[in-house]
């Protein structure tokens, strides 16, 4: 087949751990490549945001990234791309006109299911939805400090009820999507996946200190819920609290909420505790993820969730907020387990619990490998999202 995939502000080239770049950007390149060893021919549509960027760089013989021109050559937040969608979809739909026509188009996020959607009615192409994220949960957790532009909701719902098909990544979305009054019919769960060949138990593993290794990875914003974690150290004696992810390492003394953390922590007397590494090339990240004695995923909502699942496929159990996709990865007293947000106080019980009980330990993460390769590994998740695609455009699976 040939597959659209539009992805608006998360390039798959993007260096992950920026403030709009993280596990959309993760997602897309590694979807892209597992589809393209199952055979497709693909192209990844995302929007040009520098001038010297070329129109179009080959990721693999299947698989390319076209810059769109839709508003200016310049980095932009997210939530300032909408005005410049209805120029994407113009600019796709003339690429799709003038020869390269997708059998499926598959939207990343809702503005791209905008730009995806206007395109897709000019071209006769079925037209597949993975909102990532949700403006209703956004506005609940954020309230006034959500920037998202105002009829965002609106437009979600509204696209659930157009696309062929919406793909859920976790039960709680698919509730989250009824509630909006998306028909559940139109709805299929595929979750995301974790490269199972690059993370993996075995390998090197980043230089640690003398005591246990709490790491945590994600951008540098409060919803991590990376706060938390930092109060909840003093109840875990002898172990440290290692941050990846935010700017590179030279600058984050130039980012106003890493140097919060910062003072966070000299004011919970675990300064000498906490250590913040900046971004990490995802090719490091395995062995980061190899070091630790216990995994921390603490935000207060997650639409789903890569970096738990990163860590069990490195035989590494986990600790994390019972929040959206969290719950469904992290199999509670299984492959980890799962504490309530924005509580500090259980979250150090339940660390300090499972960094001293090794057996405890030792047992979560052979499950967490089991699975990781199991259920989520890239190719199982594939084929299963190519069987989606062509049942929406109507070709036979043989063919596909």
């Amino acid at each position: 087949m040939r597959i659209a995939m539009i992805s608006e502000h998360a390039s798959p080239l993007a260096v992950l751990g920026g403030v709009d770049a993280g596990g959309q950007n993760a997602h897309v390149a590694e979807l892209a490549a597992a589809l393209a060893a199952e055979g497709h021919e693909l192209r990844v549509y995302t929007r040009r945001d520098d001038a010297t960027l070329p129109e179009v760089v080959s990721l693999s013989d299947q698989v390319d990234v076209v810059h769109v021109p839709a508003g200016p050559a310049s980095p932009l937040p997210k939530d300032e791309l909408l005005p410049y969608m209805g120029g994407f979809a113009d600019w796709m739909a003339r690429d799709w006109q003038g020869g390269w026509k997708p059998d499926v188009a598959h939207a990343h996020f809702w503005m791209s299911g905008l730009a995806t959607v206007t395109a897709a009615r000019r071209c006769d192409v079925p037209v597949v939805l993975t909102y990532h994220a949700l403006g209703s949960v956004k506005r609940r957790h954020q309230g006034a400090a959500d920037t998202s532009p105002e009829h965002r909701i609106g437009y979600e719902r509204q696209l659930g009820r157009v696309v062929d098909r919406v793909i859920v990544q976790c039960q709680d979305e698919v509730r989250e999507l009824v509630g909006l009054g998306v028909p559940r019919s139109r709805t299929t769960m595929v979750p995301s996946g974790v490269n199972t060949d690059r993370f993996r138990k075995d390998g090197p593993v980043a230089p640690g200190g003398t005591v246990r290794r709490i790491l945590s990875v994600g951008r540098l914003v409060p919803r991590k819920g990376f706060e938390d974690l930092i109060r909840a150290l003093p109840e875990v004696p002898r172990a440290e609290l290692v941050i990846v992810g935010g700017p590179e390492a030279e600058l984050l003394d130039q980012d106003p909420y890493a140097q919060h953390l910062l003072r966070l922590a000299k004011e919970n007397h675990v300064e000498n505790r906490v250590r913040l590494t900046g971004s990490v090339p995802a090719a490091e990240m395995p062995a980061w993820y190899r070091s630790a004695a216990v995994v921390a995923a603490t935000p207060w909502y997650e639409p789903f969730g890569l970096t738990p699942l990163e860590a069990m496929a490195c035989g590494v159990p986990v600790v994390a907020t019972a929040v959206g996709g969290l719950t469904d990865t992290v199999v509670d007293g299984v492959t980890g387990d799962l504490v309530a947000p924005r509580d500090p106080a259980g979250l150090g019980s339940a660390l300090r619990r499972l960094l001293s009980d090794e057996n405890r330990r030792l047992g979560y993460a052979a499950a967490a490998v089991d699975r990781a390769q199991n259920a989520y590994a890239w190719p199982r998740i594939a084929a299963r999202m190519g069987a989606v695609y062509a049942s929406v455009a109507a070709i036979p699976a043989a063919v596909a």
